[in-house]
């Protein structure tokens, strides 16, 4: 079987299992025959496994995730968010990596949601379930099936009926009882073999409720941004809302004495009645980002407490972790999970291949029949069965190269993971350093109109400019502090992804289970 090439690193072949064979070759020696003797008995007893040998795949050999090279840190601005953020591959990534932006009411509403999540609740039965089913069938395949019957029935002898010519004897209790033992012989590795893929299938249950936390966080922290983001918006709307409310008075005015056109104040009207239309859409848009956090945290919208978060009280986490693109395939979830389906085809190619073999089973039981336990006469009896696929319209080679097949399915599977993961890095990285030139620009508008506002104030304190030219001085300046608001919010975002993108620092906390292990 034969693994597809990957694009950027090479796949281990898939080595397989001996399989031990004993062949009397010609001019053999009889006193070699008792030493294959015990040969066959020992590969009777031990087994081997057929199939393919999984092998994990290898590290990918790319040290960068864009073609560019990235910067060490990126370009800093005034104000707040405006932190120049320094990439560092040594940085450790911590479990709690939203405590990096300093929010109390983050740090609460996360603490409520991994403890209420209903969807953390799925994944933790799910991998519950998965452990017991391996547990179950382990159990079943590693040790002999015991299995104890008894029964008792009721006798009364017609004597009469075979021509006897004695009295009938009296009603009386027959008494069977008898244990029985089964055991089958994994000679060719498909019990061994299905445990294997039950342990890796309870590793991707494993993965999957890492995952689910990871991505927990992540839409949780994303949806704080975003409220912070509207918060902020629908303050200065409303600002934005009460000067051009003031121009438009002014232009009424101005118009009743003949200072204004028509036009003007019309023109006025409508852009107070645009700035007006879209603040109850920020405001439904907060309302919905709010019952999200609801809903993430396991509450009902209706009852749920939300605390407001500040984006100006939010703090921009300045070191930002870089992991190696050749430890990112063990630090991601969703890059294990694939990799546990890839062990899991792996073994139900060994046991497609196992059905092809023999397959025996020894049976043994003793039991005792009569009116009593004790006095009743011994019975019992040890054998032994096989089973050899003859002809079956090679329904078992099809079904060996199903999972062969599914094999195949599964590697590719797996590279694609590792791919799009490197492309979420990537674009995320790309992202970081583009908001911070984006937020300078923003910043160095939004200083710019700060100043000629600060100007325009002292002009009209002087008595040298009109009300109507100060107000659209501050109208200016509150215009350019929503597009840095928007800036600001898009640094706090793409930060909170990266850590996402990275694995989100799951190996600093206790596993879920042995298998979360790096």
């Amino acid at each position: 079987m034969r693994l597809p090439e990957h694009l950027h690193w090479k796949q281990r072949p898939v080595r397989r299992a001996p399989r031990t064979c004993i062949f009397f070759a010609k001019g053999w020696r009889p006193w070699k025959v008792r030493a294959r003797a015990a040969s066959l008995a020992f590969l009777f007893l031990a087994g081997c496994n057929v199939g393919p040998r999984y092998q994990p795949p290898t590290a990918p050999t790319v040290v960068a995730y864009t073609p560019e090279r990235q910067p060490a840190q990126t370009t800093a601005s005034p104000g707040s968010a405006g932190a120049a953020q320094r990439f560092d591959a040594s940085s450790a990534i911590p479990a709690q990596w939203w405590t990096l932006f300093h929010s109390p009411e983050l740090d609460s509403m996360m603490k409520t949601a991994l403890a209420n999540s209903p969807t953390l609740a799925q994944a933790s039965a799910r991998l519950r379930e998965a452990q017991e089913e391996l547990n179950a069938r382990a159990g079943a395949t590693k040790y002999p099936s015991v299995v104890a019957n008894a029964s008792i029935a009721g006798e009364q002898p017609n004597l009469s009926a075979y021509g006897i010519p004695f009295p009938n004897p009296s009603p009386f209790a027959l008494l069977d009882g008898s244990i029985s033992v089964s055991y089958a012989l994994d000679i060719f590795g498909a019990n061994r073999r299905a445990i294997e893929a039950l342990h890796a299938g309870r590793d991707y249950a494993s993965w999957q409720l890492e995952g689910a936390r990871l991505m927990l966080a992540g839409n949780l922290v994303s949806a704080v941004i975003r409220q912070a983001q509207l918060g902020k918006q629908i303050e200065i709307m409303r600002q934005l809302l009460a000067v051009e409310q003031r121009e438009l008075a002014i232009a009424k005015e101005r118009r009743q004495v003949g200072g204004a056109s028509q036009t003007d104040v019309e023109s006025r009207s409508s852009a107070a009645a645009e700035t007006q239309a879209v603040i109850p859409s920020l405001d439904a848009q907060l309302d919905q980002v709010n019952h999200q956090i609801a809903v993430l945290m396991g509450e009902p919208p209706a009852e749920a407490h939300i605390p407001t978060v500040s984006l100006d009280a939010l703090r921009l986490p300045v070191d930002l972790p870089l992991s190696l693109p050749s430890a990112l395939v063990h630090q991601r979830p969703d890059i294990r999970a694939a990799e546990s389906l890839l062990h899991q085809a792996s073994a139900n190619v060994g046991i497609a291949t196992a059905n092809l073999y023999p397959q025996i089973v020894l049976s043994a039981s003793g039991g005792a029949l009569g009116t009593s336990f004790v006095n009743g006469g011994d019975l019992w009896n040890i054998g032994s069965s096989l089973t050899q696929p003859i002809y079956n319209g090679g329904a078992l080679r099809a079904e060996k190269r199903k999972a062969e097949a599914a094999y195949q399915e599964a590697a590719s599977v797996y590279k694609q993971t590792v791919l799009q993961s490197f492309q979420q890095v990537a674009d995320t990285l790309t992202a970081i350093d583009h908001d911070a030139e984006t937020l300078k620009a923003r910043s160095d508008s939004s200083a710019a109109a700060d100043a000629s506002y600060r100007i325009a104030l002292d002009r009209y304190s002087a008595g040298g400019m009109s009300k109507l030219a100060l107000f659209a001085a501050e109208r200016q300046r509150l215009e350019a502090a929503l597009d840095r608001i928007g800036a600001v919010s898009a640094r706090f975002s793409d930060s909170a992804t990266l850590f996402q993108a990275l694995g989100g620092g799951w190996w600093s906390h206790a596993p879920a289970t042995t298998a979360a292990n790096p």
